[in-house]
């Protein structure tokens, strides 16, 4: 496909820094781009690569004002080369068609318009799959299970029993939702199961990722928002409930009966613990451990997590340690020389 940069500019808004006419063939990243291709730059910590970057133009958020190639400047670079990149390079996908002669679809199991079910897959008994719904082989879902218009599983994927799955959600390999959550009564030393009886609400537009784990409820509902988006390889605990388009970054684990707000970001390795509260719009940095409830609007980081900008004085005393270690032992040295001087003996200080 070959656009001129004008046309483009025109169908992601943005607005046209130096020749119109430069033809686009291609779209890539800024350090893997050649010429002919479009590339872009969200962050201004990278604004630096334009200078040797091989691409013809870039795509920039509107405070860049000049470049050395020319640029469409957008309000969102992310989002607009998103855009672009359906356009100038689809996804060439084969999904499933029709329902493979090996799944197993249980007794009084609705099936919706348009569906694909791929191989080896099992529906149980009651379950409801509704309209333009992909299923990829090897997925299991259980009983009474509720599956929305237009969802996307991808294989391995496990639905247990008395789920229920919005509309337009992504569920990726290897995931599983509805374990039991984890729950045991000790009794003189001896570890006993407490039944997981709740369910799990996925609601529309959630986009859950690889080996994530979201467990059901012992009683009631773990719920995730509508529009959160979930990376691989994270633990969402029993009766958590996750507000409206958040995102939960790679290896969070969260643990039972925390409520985390709408809009709220959880980055790498964040962990937190159980019965707290975690308000709207917080950040919580990359390995953070939250040991008590977050304000709306606040960013935390650190062990325990601690606000941003007290973690990070914190953190660049602890690095000053050894030097004043050293400091502290030189004192020591002085003090004894000074004592020695002065006849001072360990009696004399008693």
């Amino acid at each position: 496909m070959q656009k001129t940069l004008e046309e483009i500019a025109s169908i992601i808004g943005g607005e046209i820094v130096g020749d119109g006419k430069v033809i686009i063939t291609g779209i890539c990243g800024i350090r893997e781009a050649k010429e002919g291709d479009l590339t872009f730059v969200a962050n201004s910590r990278y604004l630096n690569l334009m200078e040797d970057t091989k691409a013809s133009a870039i795509i920039t958020s509107r405070e860049v004002e000049k470049a050395p190639k020319p640029i469409i400047r957008t309000d969102n670079p992310s989002l607009a080369f998103a855009k672009m990149i359906s356009l100038i390079a689809p996804v060439q996908t084969t999904y499933p068609q029709g329902i493979h002669p090996t799944a197993i679809v249980g007794n009084k199991v609705k099936l919706g318009k348009g569906i694909a079910i791929g191989a080896y897959t099992v529906i149980e008994d009651d379950a409801e799959v509704g309209d333009s719904v992909i299923i990829y082989p090897n997925v299991y879902i259980g009983h009474h299970t509720k599956i929305g218009n237009e969802t996307l599983i991808y294989p391995q994927v496990v639905i247990r029993e008395n789920i229920d799955i919005g509309r337009r959600v992504i569920i990726h390999s290897g995931t599983v939702i509805g374990s039991d959550g984890f729950g045991f009564a000790t009794v003189q030393g001896i570890h006993h199961k407490i039944p997981q009886i709740g369910i799990v609400v996925i609601e529309d537009d959630v986009e859950i990722g690889a080996n994530v784990t979201i467990d059901r409820a012992r009683f009631g509902k773990t719920i995730i928002g509508k529009g959160t988006k979930i990376d691989n390889l994270v633990q969402i605990a029993h009766n958590v409930v996750v507000g409206e388009n958040c995102i939960l970054v790679a290896q969070t684990g969260i643990s039972g009966s925390t409520a985390i707000g709408k809009n709220v970001i959880l980055a790498g390795q964040s962990g937190v613990v159980g019965h707290i509260e975690i308000g709207d719009n917080a950040v919580i940095a990359a390995q953070a451990g939250v040991t008590k409830s977050v304000p709306a609007n606040t960013c935390v980081s650190g062990y325990p997590a601690k606000p941003h900008q007290l973690a990070k004085r914190i953190n660049a005393f602890i690095q000053r340690l050894p030097n004043l270690f050293k400091t502290v032992s030189n004192l020591e040295d002085k003090i004894k020389k000074v004592e020695e001087k002065l006849g001072i003996t360990e009696d004399h200080k008693k």
